[in-house]
């Protein structure tokens, strides 16, 4: 990490030093007591079934230099003479100035990515053109909310060149903080659905906070969005540049002859009004990865790459678990999407499996969640593309089995089925025992909540 000195923490946070101990600098910062070390900065946050100030005796036992603290829930007695405790109004937002203290101490560039659905995918895709060139940080797993965003911010070192940085959110003025924090020099977002729609009441609404990820720009930094997208097609400011990616729509980076194999994507890029057409291969499946690489090579060429090291970092794309991972099995094949789920990313996986080349396709989908009023009618349009685009069998799990249904039944042929289960042992049990042959392949997919890796386990199991 980078030097800070103890004043900086203490002002950066807004917090009083209630229980001055013998500091001599910090390491790292950790907001989990299970996993603290000597010389650490514990941040205790509170939530609805746990409150981290219960635990600053066990922190400062664990060797915390300094402890941040919204109530006192110890004794002074209970503390080490190494420990140092500053109390601050909020936990949560301490840890999100700190982490903008932080980050003005770095000396590289932040690309901020935010959309609906294909954020993670387009990190991954993000991080690796950029390491053709560059020493290039991205965020870990799901820390892409107002506690995983510093957490990895604090991971970064001016050994760095290029950190990208994933920014979820659930409501609006979310992104907001997390770019207050992280200061994005380039920010990309990939769509604007539907996810969310729940709490944030409208598209309209969902742009705005994907919009946020920009609050802190100048005439310096750029924003690059799909164009393909019709939230973000029509997006325009006169305060920064706004660089526009897309397939089917005019765009500065487009995609043509495009060809779409079972496992890997193959398409041309023209750039600006140009003649030039430059060729990508990716491993990565569907039609989305292409948009989501275009953003990635927009990113890298105004980063200063040329396409021969955009390609060859390509080639170092290494994908985050559970997200479109592609098991092949003598008996059948998985298609492993079960990190989360919204309707877009539903229709995304749908169309990975219809360009397989299975004998039969199968579709395992659960609830999405997040959805409010519109979760019925979703997970109907979800069932009904599910119909439209060739999924022979479709079995769902949860409480929205009947909607799922409904939108399959308008659209199947008597080739097609549709299962409801009430839990993953019998629908597993149906599948590897009396339905699964060779060649068929299985699409598994689910809001995170519904654990359906838990599914993949156990089909893992019988696939040869």
């Amino acid at each position: 990490m980078e030097y800070m000195s103890f004043d900086e923490i203490v002002s950066a946070v807004q917090g009083e030093v209630v229980l001055k101990g013998e500091y001599s600098g910090f390491n790292a910062v950790s907001t989990d007591t299970r996993k603290i070390e000597k010389g650490n900065i514990f941040v205790a946050l509170k939530g609805e079934n746990f409150n981290g100030n219960e635990y600053i005796k066990t922190a400062s036992e664990k060797g915390a230099a300094i402890c941040i603290v919204d109530e006192i829930r110890y004794k002074d007695e209970e503390i080490k003479n190494y420990t140092t405790v500053i109390k601050v109004q909020s936990t949560g937002s301490a840890l999100l100035d700190l982490a903008e203290a932080y980050r003005s101490k770095l000396n590289l560039k932040v690309v901020g990515i935010t959309g609906s659905a294909g954020k993670t995918s387009t990190k991954d895709l993000v991080a690796a053109a950029l390491s053709g060139k560059y020493k290039v940080f991205k965020t870990a797993g799901n820390f892409n909310n107002q506690i995983g965003l510093p957490l990895m911010i604090f991971k970064l070192d001016n050994s760095y060149d290029i950190a990208v940085l994933e920014m979820g959110m659930n409501n609006l003025k979310e992104i907001h903080t997390m770019a207050k924090a992280a200061r994005p020099d380039v920010a990309l977002i990939t769509n604007v659905g539907t996810a969310h729609i729940g709490k944030l009441g409208s598209r309209e609404n969902i742009l705005k906070a994907k919009l946020e990820i920009t609050d802190f720009f100048n005439s310096k930094n750029i924003l690059i969005i799909n164009g393909d997208n019709d939230m973000l097609s029509s997006v325009e400011n006169s305060n920064y540049q706004v660089i526009k990616t897309g397939i089917d729509s005019n765009a500065d980076f487009k995609a043509d002859n495009i060809e779409l194999g079972e496992d890997y994507v193959e398409f041309e890029v023209i750039e600006g009004k140009g003649c030039t057409k430059e060729k990508f291969h990716i491993d990565m499946p569907g039609k989305h990865t292409i948009s989501n690489a275009l953003l990635a090579i927009g990113c890298s060429k105004i980063m200063n790459m040329d396409y021969e090291n955009i390609r060859q970092g390509l080639k170092n794309i290494q994908t985050t678990s559970m997200r479109m991972d592609i098991i092949k099995g003598e008996k059948f094949s998985i298609i492993n999407d079960c990190y989360n789920a919204n309707p877009d990313s539903m229709k995304v996986a749908i169309d990975v499996l219809k360009n397989s080349n299975a004998q039969r396709k199968v579709a395992v989908l659960g609830t999405m969640g997040e959805l409010g009023e519109e979760a019925f009618n979703s997970h109907k349009d979800v069932g009904e593309y599910a119909g439209k685009n060739n999924v022979d069998l479709l079995i769902t799990i949860g409480e929205y089995s009947k909607a799922y249904e409904e939108g399959f039944s308008e659209v199947q042929d008597n080739r097609q089925q549709h299962r409801a289960f009430e839990n993953y042992d019998d629908a597993v049990d149906f599948l590897t025992k009396e339905y699964l042959q060779e060649g068929d392949t299985v699409l598994i997919k689910a809001s995170r909540a519904a654990k359906f890796e838990l599914i993949v386990e156990k089909l893992k199991k019988n696939i040869s």
